[in-house]
Formats: C-alpha cells, sequence, structure tokens
C-alpha cells in the first residue's frame, strides 16, 4: 500500500455520499429509456446543469441518422436524443476521455418507474445502476479532481450519449471524434456486485438480411415462385453452423410470409454475431457474404443485408493493461481487492478501445439485475467508486501510465 499524497487525500476527502445519491435518485425517476426523447430531453437538460459546475462548456451534439430495416424490409430512419459533450482545458498536456450513457432499457410505457429499497444499502430502480449511479460517480470524482492542486496538467472530455442501450449508432462517431488524442479513458458501466471489473470484451454485429422471392400459387403454379422464408431459414441454418470457440452466431428471428396458399415472396432473417477477437470478427464478416451469396444462387433469390458489426471486440492491449494496474493499484491504496475478467456484454468501451486508447469501462457502481426489475445499486459504492476514480484520475495526471 503506497501512502497518499496530500494532493491525493484532499481530493479524497471533497467526496460524499449523500449527493451523489440523490442525484442518482432524482435521475432515476425520469424515464430516458432510448427511444422516449422527451424524457431523454428532460435528462440531458439535468445532467447539462449539473456538469456545468465543471469548468467546462456544455454542448448538446445532434444524433447522426441512423437506420433500421422493418419487417416488410423498408429502411427506416430512427429517432434519437442528443447527446451531452463538455471540453474541460483542451491545451493541458495529460488528455483523458470519460464517457457514459443517460438512456436505459426501459421505454415510457414500462411498468418499472419507481424507487424501493431493499435493505438500509441497496436500492431498486431502472437505471440506478446502469448507468445513472455511474453518471453521478464520473461527476462527483470530476469535482473532486478540479478543487485539487493537480487539475491544470489535466485536460479531458466528456460523453454522456443517448443511445449507448441500442448500440450507440448515432454516437458512434462522435466516440471515434472525442478518442483522438486520448491517453486514456474511463466508462462508468457497473461493476459486478464484488467490484469485479470487465477487462476484454468480445464483438457484436447485428444484421437484418432482406430476401426477395417471387410468390405464386402455392397449388397451382408453386414451382414458378422462389420461397423467401424458406431461403431465409436455409441462411439462419448456414450462419448458426459458423459457431465455433471464438464465434458466436445467433439467428434471432425471421419476418415474412403470408396466407398458406401464397408462396412468400419476402422475408427478414435478424441474426447476431459475437465475435472473440478482430480475427473473428472478419471471418464472420467473410463468411456471411458467402453464405449470402450461396443461397442467392441455390434458391434463385436476391439477398441484402443491413447493419454490421457496431461494437468491435475489445482484446486487452498492453496500455490497457498498464491502465487496469494503475486502477488496481490505486484501488489497493484505498483498500480494495480490484480484479478483472473478461465478458461476452459490450459497451463504448469497445469502441474507444478500437481507436487505440486504453479504457477501463466499469468504473462505476457495484450493482446487479441490470436490465431487469429486480436492477439495483449497491448504494455504499458511490462514494467508494467515485474516490477510486478520483485517484486513478490524479494519478494518470501525474503520468500513471
Amino acid at each position: 500500500m503506497t501512502e497518499l499524497t496530500t494532493t491525493e487525500q484532499c481530493a479524497l476527502d471533497r467526496i460524499e455520499q449523500e449527493p451523489m445519491l440523490e442525484r442518482t435518485m432524482r435521475w432515476a425517476k425520469i424515464n430516458s429509456g432510448t427511444a422516449n426523447l422527451q424524457g431523454l430531453a428532460a435528462m440531458a437538460q439535468q445532467l447539462g446543469d449539473a456538469f456545468a459546475k465543471l469548468p467546462g462548456e456544455v454542448e448538446l451534439i445532434a444524433p447522426d441518422p441512423v437506420e433500421a430495416m422493418e419487417p416488410d424490409g423498408n429502411i427506416k430512419e430512427l429517432q434519437r436524443g442528443k447527446h451531452l459533450v463538455s471540453t474541460v482545458r483542451p491545451s493541458a498536456p495529460v488528455q483523458l476521455l470519460f464517457t457514459g450513457h443517460m438512456d436505459t432499457v426501459f421505454p415510457q410505457d414500462s411498468t418499472f418507474q419507481e424507487l424501493s429499497w431493499r435493505g438500509d444499502d441497496i436500492l431498486n430502480g431502472p437505471g440506478v445502476a446502469d448507468m445513472k449511479g455511474g453518471i453521478a460517480v464520473m461527476l462527483h470524482a470530476l469535482l473532486a479532481v478540479e478543487a485539487s492542486d493537480a487539475k491544470d496538467r489535466l485536460g479531458y472530455q466528456i460523453m454522456i450519449n443517448s443511445d449507448e442501450e441500442v448500440g450507440s449508432g448515432s454516437s458512434a462517431a462522435l466516440i471515434e471524434r472525442l478518442a483522438q488524442g486520448k491517453a486514456a479513458a474511463l466508462t462508468y458501466e457497473p461493476a459486478l456486485p464484488d467490484g469485479t471489473l470487465a477487462g476484454a470484451r468480445g464483438g457484436s454485429g447485428n444484421y437484418s438480411i432482406r430476401i426477395g422471392g417471387r410468390s405464386a400459387h402455392a397449388g397451382r403454379n408453386p414451382e414458378d415462385g422462389r420461397n423467401a422464408v424458406v431461403a431465409a431459414a436455409d441462411l439462419a441454418l448456414r450462419l448458426k453452423a459458423l459457431m465455433r470457440e471464438g464465434l458466436s452466431v445467433n439467428p434471432a428471428r425471421i419476418d415474412g410470409g403470408g396466407a398458406n396458399n401464397v408462396v412468400p415472396d419476402h422475408a427478414v432473417l435478424r441474426v447476431n454475431f459475437r465475435p472473440r477477437s478482430p480475427r473473428d470478427q472478419v471471418d464472420a464478416e467473410e463468411a456471411l457474404e458467402r453464405a449470402c451469396a450461396a443461397v442467392a444462387i441455390e434458391h434463385d433469390v436476391t439477398v441484402q443485408p443491413h447493419g454490421g458489426f457496431g461494437r468491435p471486440p475489445k482484446p486487452l492491449s498492453e496500455g490497457a493493461e498498464k491502465l487496469f494496474g494503475l486502477v488496481k493499484r490505486s484501488g489497493a491504496d484505498l483498500g480494495l481487492d480490484i480484479s478483472w475478467r473478461a465478458t461476452g456484454g459490450v459497451c463504448d468501451g469497445n469502441n474507444i478501445a478500437a481507436c487505440g486508447v486504453p479504457v477501463v469501462d466499469t468504473m462505476g457502481v457495484r450493482g446487479d439485475a441490470i436490465h431487469s426489475s429486480d436492477e439495483i445499486l449497491i448504494v455504499d459504492s458511490l462514494a467508494e467508486r467515485a474516490r477510486l476514480s478520483a485517484l486513478t484520475i490524479l494519478r494518470l495526471a501525474e503520468g500513471g501510465l
């Protein structure tokens, strides 16, 4: 254990749990499901007021266009909320990136809208861990750093996007721009209940594949038809057969078809790929292209994939190993045993790592059962994790990597 410097101790002494808990509870009462634009606007306003306490200028950035394929195969533009960005001391010698998301998985009509207590130290509610508690941790860690003597060496950008829960399609380019020139990044997804962090992550790719056939009467002239549903089923089986160590493939849904006496002339296959490494992603992309071409020829149909790998795989780079080591040493100096392990989940940390920036993406609260009505925040982890972040940031400012 290393003795804390006076600057470090003074910064940590400024962190109090109650203001973080109050913010988390207030924010969690705002429904900010990804499609709830009104709720996201209200959340962005609250976050803008809160982050205005830092010296940077807070901006709301318009989302990039995002498209999705409808069940009939037509392409529809999706509406997304604005993203919050703040820039502090862009000329300082050490530049960092801090990211979070304001959206949750709970839609406007969700039955899960209320907060409740499960004992003295467990708060149940939508987004309390994922990640409104994490945003509070980020803010209060930075407020503590701003009150320290070390702040002048440190510049940073903050991004809180509105669409992380659906893949960050309207903010991916923004993340890439903000990651440029950064020495390291911290993202405030929740840690596991025991404090374990996510280390390496696999990637994720989502495709909607439109298949165009030819309709015909199922009894009178079926041979003139080209059955799009059968072609989609064949493609689903071919893609499922790609499953191996390092690549998971999940054909999830087929939309299409109609009356029993009509050969269906359209179908849409939805499929998710989970590659463990960049090589696995390339293999998946090439295999998808081959399978689509083969099905098109054998069934005499058109096959048009739409989508891609919005979350690249995130193996642990040398820089990431050093950053995790710094977090672990900082934790040890606070009496915390910090560990990490690989996970199959994905987040904005995948996108940041793909830009070559070392990132630890579970610097948020300790929580559990996220994405369900049992989601909980372990309340004492608010101050615990804010202190861990503040100490890590101070040491990064002093060239900790």
